[in-house]
């Protein structure tokens, strides 16, 4: 059972639309005691830093995510929830993220005819033998809605790139722990494609 965590985000809707299109049976909760026991989580999101913090804090679910990614269940953050996994954002100074991955979360700098947010598809630079790009050509393209990018510190953990104004860290990889900038669900095959190599990743 894939878990799907509810915390007011938007998107929940759209990713598990995906999930049962793949022949997966996803539960959206915010119960702890579901998302410890199910067989892989996913973090999806939009919306802001800040915002999205003190609803995991009022929900008692940043400490369930640890729990999930220190027994070494796969989970997958899905753009907001890529960007909650990092300690810090600039979209929100002070307010600490779940510190899980070692990098940042910076605003997409300005640049003569790129509008911020960036929206719209953009190809990827995808590091051989990353796990959730198997069977996917380098260069394919996915859907990409954000004002802000990651900037990882350990460049090792970075799965996929894409440039836009900048060198985005569009997706990372550690041990049980992915996460996509972009939004697999809205990104055709390709998309599709991600998200049953994470259905069928192996404990």
């Amino acid at each position: 059972m894939i878990a799907i965590i509810d915390y007011d985000a938007g998107n929940l809707k759209s990713v598990e639309k995906a999930l049962v299109f793949l022949g997966e049976k996803p539960v959206v909760t915010r119960s702890r005691e579901t998302i410890l026991t199910a067989d892989k989580v996913i973090l999806p999101g939009v919306g802001s830093f800040g915002d999205a913090m003190e609803k995991l804090h009022q929900y008692d679910l940043a400490e369930t995510i640890h729990q999930v990614v220190d027994k070494g269940t796969p989970f997958l953050g899905i753009c907001l929830g890529l960007q909650l996994l990092f300690a810090r954002s600039e979209e929100a100074p002070g307010v600490k993220g779940l510190d899980i991955l070692p990098g940042e979360i910076l605003k997409i700098p300005d640049a003569p005819g790129l509008k911020i947010p960036h929206i719209g598809w953009n190809s990827l630079n995808i590091k051989k033998d990353a796990a959730l790009f198997q069977g996917i050509d380098n260069g394919a393209y996915v859907y990409f809605v954000h004002s802000y990018y990651l900037k990882a510190a350990d460049e090792s953990i970075v799965a996929a790139k894409t440039e836009y104004s900048t060198c985005i860290h569009a997706s990372v990889e550690k041990d049980n722990v992915f996460a996509c900038q972009f939004h697999p669900e809205k990104s055709s095959d390709t998309g599709l494609r991600i998200l049953r190599n994470f259905a069928e990743l192996k404990q």
